[in-house]
This record gives C-alpha cells, sequence and structure tokens, in this order.
C-alpha cells in the first residue's frame, strides 16, 4: 500500500503524539480539577432540541430494544448499562442519551418514569461508567450534557430532591471534564463540542455563571478556528455542518434568553454554514457525499434551513472548503477540488479527490458511494479512490489511511488520533470560468500520486448552457520525477440506484432516471464503457446494490500524457415507455380507494 515510502513519517507523528500525552493530560487535569470548585445550583433553562423526534422509539426503550448505529440490542429486562455493548458507535450512542428526545416526544406517564429509571441507573449507584471507556469521550460527555439539559423537563418531572441532587450533579461532572477536553482534547472537533457543551452548562444552570466568559472564549476562539471564510468545517465533511448548527442555533437562542451579548464568532459561523448548507446540497435533498457523508437527515436540514432568514448567497466556489459547483438550468455538478484535511482532522477523510457528483432536476444521477453508518469493512473500503466517481490508478488509492499501515508505531498514532488520512493530495489547483458560449468549465489538478508514481491527475468539467449536457476530459500527467511505473487508469461514475442503465451501443450506455424520468446517454469515443456492479450508502435504506460505468485505460506512457474524453447528455425529457408506466401506476390507488364506495 505505499507504507514503505511512508514509514519516517509514520514515525514522526509517532513522536510528535507521544511528546503531547503528558503535557494534555497536565492541562486537562488541572482545568477538570478547577470546575469542580463550582457546581449547579438549579436548572434556569431548559434548552430548544431541533433533532427530529419519534414517539414510537419510545415504545421501543420501554420494551428494552435499544436501536443505535444500525444494531439492535434486547435487553430482556436488564439494563442497557449492564450488558456488553455490540460496537463503540452502539455505546457512543447510548451514553450521549440523545435518545431520550424520543421519549419526551411520547409525552407519557410511562414515558417519564422510563426515562428518569434510565437516567437514574448512569447517574446514580453506576455512575462510575460514565467516566470510562466511550462514556469518558469528549464528544460523548458533551452530548450526554446538552442532552440531560434539553430534556430535563421530561427527567425531572415528579421527581424527588435526591433524584435532582444526583442530576445536577452529572452535569457538574461532565461540565468539569469538558473543560479540560475544551483546551487539550488532541482532535479539534472533540475541542469544539466540549466548547458548545460548555456554554450550554454555563447559560443553563444557576451557579455556573463565573464559568460563562471562559466558556464563551473557548467557544469563540474554537468556532474562528474550524469554521472556514466559506462556511465550511476544516474537517471537509458535509455532515458536521448539519451536527453543528443543530447545537449553535439553540445556543445562540439561549444567549439572547438570558440577555447576554453572543460572541460575535457564534454569529459569524452560523451566518457562514447556512448558505454553505445549501451550496452541499447540490439540486436535491441530499448532501453530497464526499469525506464521511452517508444518509442525509432529511427532516433535519429541512429543519435547519427553516431558520435561515438572512437565506446569504452559497459562494460561486467554496475554495477554502475544497469543493466547487457547477449549475446551468437544473444540471448540478458538484466537485472535490480540495487538498486532504489538516491531520488531526481528518479521521472521516475519504482518497475521492476530483471525484463528483450529478443531479438532473433534483434526480441524482452520479454519486459517490458514501460512509457506511456502521464502522467496519465496508466504512474503510468507502473511504478508498475506487469508491468515488474520479480516476485511480490500479487499485491504489490516491491517499494513504493510517488504518491501513501495520505495527505498534501505527497503532499508537491511531489511538491518539484515530483512524486519519496519514497522506493525501497536498496540492489541488482549481481554475473556473465562463466560457464565451455560456458554458461554464471548471479544471483542478491534484498531486496526490506524485510521491509514489510521479503522475498527477487533471479532470476538467463543462457544463453546457441549457444543462442538458456535460462533457469532461481526464488525464493522467508525467512530473518528470519517475518512481514506480504508473499502473493502468480506471475511471468510474457510480451511479444512483434508481438509475436504470442499459448499454446502448459500444461507447454509449442508456440511463433512465426511474419511472417516468428523463434519459440521459454516457458516452465515451475511446475506450468502451463496462458496466460493473457498485453500492451505495447514501439513503435512509442502508446499503443497496447500484451499478456504476467504468473505463479501464491502458498504462500511461512514460513521458506521453495518457487523456480520455466522456460525457453526459440528455436525449429525452421523459421516457415514453416509462412515462405511461408512471402513469398507470399512479392511477392504481384511486381505482383502489373507489371500488369499496362501488
Amino acid at each position: 500500500m505505499g507504507w514503505a515510502a511512508d514509514r519516517w513519517r509514520l514515525y514522526g507523528l509517532a513522536l510528535k503524539e507521544a511528546g503531547r500525552v503528558p503535557i494534555l493530560w497536565l492541562r486537562r487535569t488541572a482545568r477538570s480539577a478547577a470546575w469542580r470548585v463550582s457546581r449547579p445550583e438549579r436548572l434556569l433553562f431548559a434548552p430548544q432540541d431541533l433533532r427530529t423526534s419519534d414517539p414510537t422509539v419510545a415504545q421501543d426503550i420501554y420494551s428494552g430494544l435499544f436501536t443505535f448505529a444500525g444494531r439492535d440490542v434486547e435487553t430482556r429486562g436488564r439494563s442497557p448499562f449492564e450488558l456488553e455493548p455490540p460496537t463503540a458507535e452502539w455505546a457512543r450512542a447510548l451514553y450521549g442519551f440523545s435518545w431520550l428526545r424520543h421519549l419526551r416526544a411520547a409525552d407519557t406517564p410511562l414515558a417519564r418514569e422510563n426515562a428518569r429509571a434510565l437516567v437514574g441507573e448512569a447517574v446514580g449507584p453506576r455512575r462510575h461508567e460514565l467516566a470510562r471507556g466511550v462514556a469518558r469521550e469528549p464528544r460523548v460527555v458533551a452530548r450526554r450534557v446538552i442532552s440531560f439539559l434539553c430534556q430535563s423537563p421530561l427527567v425531572l418531572n415528579g421527581a424527588d430532591p435526591a433524584f435532582y441532587a444526583s442530576f445536577l450533579r452529572a452535569i457538574g461532572r461532565g461540565a468539569a471534564e469538558l473543560e479540560g477536553d475544551a483546551l487539550a482534547a488532541r482532535v479539534p472537533l472533540d475541542r469544539l463540542h466540549a466548547a458548545i457543551a460548555l456554554s450550554y452548562a454555563a447559560l443553563c444552570c444557576g451557579g455556573l455563571e463565573n464559568r460563562l466568559k471562559r466558556a464563551t472564549r473557548l467557544l469563540a476562539t474554537e468556532l474562528d478556528a474550524q469554521i472556514l471564510p466559506d462556511g465550511g468545517h476544516i474537517s471537509r465533511h458535509p455532515g458536521i455542518l448539519v451536527e453543528l448548527l443543530l447545537d449553535l442555533l439553540p445556543l445562540r437562542l439561549l444567549y439572547s434568553s438570558r440577555s447576554i451579548e453572543q460572541p460575535e464568532a457564534l454569529g459569524r459561523a452560523i451566518d457562514r454554514m447556512m448558505p454553505m448548507l445549501r451550496y452541499l446540497r447540490g439540486g436535491g435533498r441530499e448532501l453530497a457525499l464526499f469525506n464521511g457523508m452517508g444518509p442525509t437527515p432529511v427532516d433535519q436540514v429541512a429543519t435547519l434551513l427553516s431558520y435561515d432568514s438572512v437565506r446569504g448567497a452559497p459562494p460561486s466556489h467554496a475554495e477554502q472548503s475544497g469543493y466547487a459547483r457547477l449549475d446551468a438550468a437544473g444540471l448540478v455538478v458538484i466537485a472535490d477540488t480540495g487538498p486532504a484535511p489538516p491531520l488531526d482532522s481528518s479521521a472521516s477523510a475519504h482518497a475521492g479527490c476530483l471525484s463528483f457528483e450529478m443531479t438532473a432536476q433534483g434526480v441524482p444521477v452520479v454519486v459517490n458511494v458514501g460512509s457506511s453508518a456502521a464502522p467496519g469493512p465496508a466504512r474503510s473500503a468507502a473511504r478508498r479512490t475506487a469508491a468515488h466517481s474520479t480516476l485511480e490508478l490500479g487499485d491504489v488509492s490516491s491517499g494513504l489511511f493510517l488504518e491501513d499501515a501495520r505495527g505498534e508505531v501505527a497503532r499508537f498514532v491511531q489511538r491518539q488520533l484515530g483512524p486519519v488520512l496519514a497522506r493525501g493530495p497536498a496540492v489541488v489547483r482549481v481554475e473556473k470560468k465562463t466560457e464565451p458560449d455560456g458554458s461554464i468549465a471548471c479544471t483542478a489538478r491534484h498531486d496526490g500520486y506524485e510521491p509514489r508514481f510521479g503522475v498527477t491527475h487533471e479532470r476538467e468539467w463543462r457544463l453546457r448552457p441549457g444543462g442538458a449536457r456535460l462533457d469532461g476530459t481526464d488525464r493522467v500527467l508525467g512530473t518528470g520525477r519517475h518512481r514506480e511505473r504508473p499502473p493502468a487508469p480506471v475511471i468510474r461514475f457510480h451511479l444512483h440506484p434508481n438509475v436504470l442503465p442499459r448499454p446502448s451501443s459500444a461507447t454509449a450506455v442508456e440511463l433512465t432516471l426511474g419511472p417516468g424520468g428523463e434519459v440521459w446517454r454516457f458516452l465515451s469515443e475511446d475506450v468502451a464503457p463496462t458496466l460493473e456492479e457498485s453500492i451505495y450508502f447514501g439513503g435512509p435504506q442502508g446499503r443497496r446494490p447500484t451499478t456504476q460505468i467504468v473505463l479501464r485505460l491502458p498504462p500511461p506512457a512514460q513521458d506521453a500524457p495518457t487523456t480520455i474524453r466522456w460525457s453526459f447528455e440528455r436525449v429525452l425529457e421523459r421516457h415514453p415507455q416509462a412515462a405511461e408506466q408512471a402513469a398507470e401506476a399512479s392511477l392504481e390507488p384511486a381505482a383502489a380507494e373507489t371500488a369499496p364506495q362501488s
């Protein structure tokens, strides 16, 4: 996998992280100790929780069925905190207590009693479990503190004074841990989540007001450092915008409710993130599947956008976040044109440089595979270049992942930072312009393959006026610094599961965009396209089989560039046969409804 050439970089990472361990431990311990001096005296506010809730889940929880991170666990009368978690992701969801919102949505005496009993198991005699393992991770502690505050009306309704005191102590302990994390956590996103939760606690709890100034300062520092000028996050993960906005919008309201001036960084961050969220939606409802993005929580995105009263214009080119968007008459192309994120923010990053997604009139056509909801081999495979609609050299990804490395050194670094992208494209050059004929052109080149093979990949997209055609060109260019001989390039175009492909000639593939949908044609005159199996993780149904168009090229010559041209063109706005079938299908429900009356 190319790790021999990167072993010294890996050793350097290990030495750097080893040197930080004692310093970060001392900073975290000192700050956590300072927080233990102040404990909440009472709850003043219960923040709004913008996350979607489902009262039917409350019945599952009451019956002992806990479904998190794609795994079902039946407790069979035991406490969920006594069971061995099936995965770390499941345990993080359990100890984050965000599921309390479903019990609150049920709004029944039984749901309230169930919520109080479950929280009591965690904050009572078993509270030591919240201080170890995944329950102690910064993001889990932050989610637990915010969940306790948001759902306090549910949990405390009818509670006795002893339970109330235990509940406050749990919030105080979480706040004590989080101040250390806000300063000393290795991963920037952990520091930001910790600062957000600290601000929640200081605003909602009487007795913690003297900590509000420090919490606000930490929040402003992390927001300015992590939210880029175009509104993206430094990790380049589209889903993190949703995750952060769900907490930042209620936090802004909390400052207003307490008649306390919010930090300017909070308003700036929200005002930049909202347009970026619309930018990454493409032409449909889902966010583009780049850098760790899986299924889009469509209902939560809709909720967030309903709060966007300013509706600032999305950037024409998200240069800092590393995304380019081309849009003409309902045909939208979003491309990954950015370098690898900073190392400590790349645990979810993918090797998908110069991949793209295309939607036509809101219908997804070309996609990336996306990220699996459950950790494991599928999620790791989805990070590889082959899982993206871009060019790959042989079966070699354009980035090297730490999880591919072996040995104690790699395992140590991964324990500190997670499965980071240890090396990816460092330089991506992008040029976007409008041609005299009205076409929108974007050309980008990345150096992800240069260290190993001495070549770069260049891709050009050209969106024609009227939104009926996209032309593309891929080039493999030698840099003159020959290393290993590059393998044969492979270009992949992963199709959405609702797209029905059919070879129409030796050089073309007909694409029907679902029943009654438009018909497009993929054309590659230089190389015969083939259809192969693929998989899709971007839908709410989970893993779905789909198809990919594959172009297999000969190995590149030493000194001559390899060039391949391809295109997507609309040939029918509606397929006649599919339209007829859709019309017939639309009549069936009406016939079924009128039958009993006749």
